[in-house]
């Protein structure tokens, strides 16, 4: 069970790691440098990241890095809206661990 910093709140590693992000980039990553990267929760920190995915996949975590990805403006017709702020989570493994996805 995965703690962050605010008092009375609290996420278990299915609710951490939000989904994986399968992209011709993480495609690349995955192969060449046993890095994987996800759409993480917002408020999660790097401990909590290493620990949902070490839970959730059964593999060792060597370093995760993180990255909070402002949400695109985007315009209809004479309004702009501002999409979604997410986080990314890429998460090097252990040279012997794998995650298949497919």
């Amino acid at each position: 069970m995965a703690v962050l910093s605010r008092p009375g709140f609290e996420l278990q590693p299915h609710q951490i790691v939000l989904r994986p992000l399968v992209t011709e980039k993480g495609t690349h990553l995955s192969e060449r440098h046993n890095s994987f990267a996800f759409e993480v929760h917002q408020h999660a920190t790097k401990t909590d990241i290493r620990t949902a995915v070490e839970s959730l996949f059964k593999v060792r975590v060597v370093s995760v890095r993180t990255q909070t990805r402002v949400g695109k403006a985007r315009r209809s017709r004479n309004v702009y809206v501002q999409g979604p702020s997410w986080k990314k989570a890429i998460v090097k493994l252990h040279e012997d661990d794998r995650i298949s996805f497919f």
